[in-house]
């Protein structure tokens, strides 16, 4: 018997697929983790967003059913592929943008391995959008600061380095970011024309 990741146990899964052989034995396995797993079908619109993981079948309106779709993903999305037989609508899974997918017939060690990538992949992208916001932040507030530095050196007629020093001096003094007193900067300028 495979011995369950602990980032698996407790977690809330919602399964939007038919309730035939093949969803029971998907619901049956996600239980058998210690998941809290929500059946639906027909798939609502929009799917459950307050949810860990959701395991949908690829269905033409899947896309259109996310409540993400375009933007940050609220869950990590498994899509459930039809039978062999059926035709792969391969832009249509695109469009879902899943972090995992499983074939049928569903296997035990296949609902966990498709489970734990969603989930590992949900997360590794969730940090990378964290580091994206987090640099272009840093990236905003070099602009910020450079256009500060700008309006201080032609306003008051300091030199590059004194510029930045006063900036920085009040940031510390008032306990905020460089950043956010050179916005302040940039914002009074803007409005009052600062000269």
């Amino acid at each position: 018997m495979t011995r369950l990741p602990t980032e698996v146990s407790g977690l809330d899964v919602v399964v939007a697929a038919a309730r035939d052989a093949s969803g029971e034995t998907l619901i049956r396995e996600l239980q058998r983790t210690r998941a809290r797993v929500r059946h639906f079908w027909p798939p609502p619109d929009p799917l459950p967003s307050d949810t860990d993981a959701l395991f949908c079948d690829l269905v033409p309106s899947l896309p259109a059913r996310l409540p993400w779709l375009p933007g940050e993903p609220k869950a990590a999305l498994v899509v459930l592929m039809p039978p062999t037989e059926t035709a792969l609508d391969l832009d249509l899974l695109r469009k879902a943008a899943p972090e995992a997918v499983l074939h049928r017939p569903f296997t035990a060690p296949a609902i966990l391995a498709a489970l734990v990538l969603a989930r590992s992949r949900f997360a590794y992208e969730r940090r990378l959008r964290g580091r994206i916001e987090r640099l272009d932040m840093t990236l905003r507030s070099m602009h910020s600061v450079e256009r500060a530095k700008a309006i201080l050196m032609g306003a008051r007629k300091m030199q590059e380095e004194d510029a930045y020093r006063f900036i920085r001096s009040q940031a510390m003094e008032r306990r905020v970011s460089v950043g956010a007193v050179a916005t302040a900067i940039v914002d009074a300028h803007e409005l009052i024309g600062l000269r």
